[in-house]
């Protein structure tokens, strides 16, 4: 075996109801006062927040929420934030929603107590120095942000650049499936398969690939394919809900490890240019990227097919034929688009696609075939 070295979070907390006891929870942890608590605007109007915000400040926590976070987190809003979160001498950092939130708490945390600008953490490994504790509690089942050490920015008007170090692992991740209780089925479903694609892509990753991954990797795919039809179909399902979770964070642990590749790679430009949601960012380009891999990732994707797919037989590429007739048939079975202009791309703008997506190197070098941008066009094409 070649040399292995596995990250993830020193600690999970899965349990039903626990953010009704968020206050309790940490102050049994950690000896500290002011806590800033990262969110949206949405989740924290809702009400969804509140009675974590009555247990932490019955238990001795002086809060202070930001929840100026968007999708798609632009560079200068994280800023703010962090501005934000210096005035009120934070000690603890807490992100409370979707991958977005999270990802702005992990800056948050390195970013607070550190003089290093943001402009120079980007890539992978450079971020300086250490950060404040910091718990993460998902509020969908999909980008698995909640265990790994990546945050997703903003840049400029429609770029997207990547904060990758150690430091930006949680101290503890927290799984509510009371959270996720009633989450319209096309967020459902998006979020699911963004979970999919990331045990996929850890599961074919020409990097970093390992037996630990793997193992994620497959049990990730297994808890999703088996729930996410029931989580869509039926929004209370409590056990469908917290196997969704779940499988999202397995997803995340292993491509923590072993990065994802092309579907993100290409996912990037369509969510930033168009501000279509990361998950179905992934879904519209996911069975043409598999297509478009299989003559490099066939053997792989035959051993995923047996468990997406359990009946498929024969050879590996007619296995992954299976595989790419099942993710086909999940987005016509979860009703989320299906193709590039159903989001509002046209034709024309499938060139810049296709450049922009080549600017996600980290991300390429990953993925079992070589991608250029004449394949990446037609990648586009095929979806479009």
């Amino acid at each position: 075996m070649s040399t292995l070295e596995f990250r993830t979070v020193p600690s999970v907390l899965v349990e039903a109801g626990v953010t009704a006891r968020l206050g309790q929870v940490l102050r049994e942890r950690f000896p500290l006062q002011r806590l800033c608590l990262v969110t949206d605007r949405f989740l924290h109007r809702s009400g969804l927040l509140d009675a974590a915000l009555v247990s932490l400040r019955a238990n001795g926590w002086t809060v202070q929420v930001i929840d100026d976070v968007v999708a798609d987190p632009p560079d200068h809003v994280v800023l703010a934030a962090v501005e934000q979160a210096r005035t009120a001498d934070t000690e603890i950092v807490v992100g409370l929603g979707g991958g977005s939130s999270m990802d702005v708490a992990k800056l948050l945390a390195v970013l607070i107590g550190s003089d290093q600008p943001l402009s120079e953490m980007y890539g992978i490994g450079n971020v300086r120095g250490t950060r404040l504790p910091l718990v993460q509690i998902p509020t969908t089942a999909g980008t698995g942000s909640e265990v790994t050490p990546i945050s997703i920015v903003t840049t400029g008007e429609t770029t997207k650049a990547g904060v990758v170090a150690p430091q930006l692992y949680a101290d503890l991740a927290i799984l509510d499936a009371d959270l996720t209780v009633g989450l319209p089925p096309k967020i459902t479903a998006a979020t699911g398969i963004d979970a999919m694609v990331h045990a996929i892509e850890a599961y074919t990753s020409k990097h970093k690939k390992n037996p630990l991954s793997d193992m994620l990797a497959l049990k990730a795919l297994s808890l999703l394919s088996n729930n996410i039809l029931t989580a869509c179909r039926d929004g209370d399902n409590r056990p469908a809900r917290e196997a969704m979770l779940l499988g999202a964070m397995l997803a995340g642990q292993a491509f923590a490890n072993a990065p994802v590749a092309a579907v993100h790679a290409l996912a990037y430009p369509i969510g930033g240019i168009f501000h279509v949601p990361h998950g179905l960012s992934n879904s519209l380009v996911l069975s043409h990227v598999l297509r478009f891999n299989a003559p490099a990732a066939a053997g792989l994707y035959g051993e995923l097919a047996q468990i997406l797919v359990p009946g498929a037989s024969g050879s590996d590429e007619a296995r992954t034929q299976a595989l790419i007739g099942y993710v086909e048939q999940l987005a016509v079975d979860t009703g989320i688009e299906r193709t590039l202009r159903e989001v509002g791309v046209a034709q024309t703008d499938l060139p810049r696609l296709a450049q922009d997506a080549m600017k996600q190197t980290r991300l390429l070098g990953n993925n079992p075939r070589e991608v250029t941008e004449a394949d990446a066009l037609s990648i586009y094409q095929a979806a479009w």
